[in-house]
This record gives structure tokens, sequence and C-alpha cells, in this order.
């Protein structure tokens, strides 16, 4: 509906009304009517903003109410029409399910019980990672992940190499001399540590 306080309202603008207005019914299909007002003031101060539009988008849902003020009524329903889209695009954004109880399911949730866990390969380098379940997990300041690694004896000098490969600041390794458990470590200045077990 296309109506003018103090105004004619020609024809075409109607036409005009219409085309522009169609282009927002896809935000919401629910809308049944575009209510448009015009107004034109009368002050010849206010020269630049004197012809008025207000856009009212009625609806089953909330009323959507937009309004500018131009030169000329085009220009006006122009601005009117960019911000009623942008409100009826926050309105349908809102009505979408974001967060809380309502939140769709994830693909990793939905698929979790088709893995079979005897299909389950170590990764190349024969690295078992294995994540305490969620279930378990009591907080804070508990070991939550645990990573198996083959060990072949090496030297110090294979195991600082092995390290700078990695890019860690330590490195578990077997020590080939003591033939025990050994750990290099990067310290200040490009220095490295070395501690072993007696």
């Amino acid at each position: 509906m296309v109506k003018g306080r103090n105004v004619e309202v020609p024809d075409h603008f109607r036409i005009h009304v219409a085309d522009r207005l169609s282009r927002l019914e896809r935000f919401d299909p629910l809308i049944y009517l575009f209510d448009v007002e015009l107004f034109h003031e009368r002050n010849r101060r206010q020269r630049k903003s004197c012809q008025r539009l207000e856009i009212t988008a009625r609806g089953k849902g909330p009323i959507v109410r937009a309004e500018a003020c131009a030169d000329s009524f085009y220009a006006a329903l122009e601005q009117a029409a960019e911000k009623l889209e942008s409100r009826l695009r926050r309105s349908k954004d809102r009505r979408r399910v974001h967060y809380g109880e309502k939140t769709p399911v994830s693909v990793a949730e939905a698929t979790a019980d088709l893995i079979d866990e005897s299909l389950r390969r170590p990764a190349a380098n024969g690295v078992v990672d294995q994540e305490v379940d969620q279930a378990d997990y009591a907080g804070p300041g508990h070991i939550v992940r645990t990573k198996v690694h083959p060990a072949a004896p090496m030297s110090v000098d294979d195991a600082l190499y092995q390290m700078e490969l990695v890019g860690h600041d330590f490195f578990l390794f077997h020590d080939r001399e003591s033939d025990r458990p050994s750990v290099v470590y990067r310290r200040h200045a490009f220095d490295y540590g070395l501690i072993r077990l007696a």
C-alpha cells in the first residue's frame, strides 16, 4: 500500500515502489504487506530533506520499519529500502539457531559411533596417540594424552638432530652408551643439556 500525506502519489511511483520492495520479500516469506507513507516537509529551510518516506513491513513475525529523508521521493525510497533490507537480514539471521540446546548435531558427533576402533592404525612413524575420554577428565592437573614412541638406541648427537627436526625443546631417547632412557633439552644461548637416569 502506498499512500501520501498532503502528497499526490503518481502511478509510475507506485510501480517503482512495488518493483523495489518485491526484492525484499526473499528475506521473509511471511511478510504480507508493505505499508509505504510519503510526507512532504513544507519548511523551506529543510529543502535538502523535505521528502520523507516511511516503509513498514507487516508479517507474522515482528513488524520492521525504516524511514528516510531526501530531496526526492526516489532517493528517500532507496535509502529506506536499504535500511529495511539490513533490518530484515538481521531478523532472518536472528531466527537461525546459533547456540544453546537447539544447536544442530555436528558431523563428528553424528559419525562418532560409526568408527571401528580395530581399523585405527598407528601413524606412519609408529607413534600411537591415545586421547583420554572426556567422561574421565576430572579437571586441570591430570594426564589427558599419552604417546608411545618406538625407541631404537641412538647416540646423543642423533638425539640432538632428531630434536631439531621435530622442533621441540626436548627429546626423550634410548641412549646407546649407557643403555638407559635419557633426555636432551635446549638451554639458553644455543646450548644443550642432557639428563640421564642413574
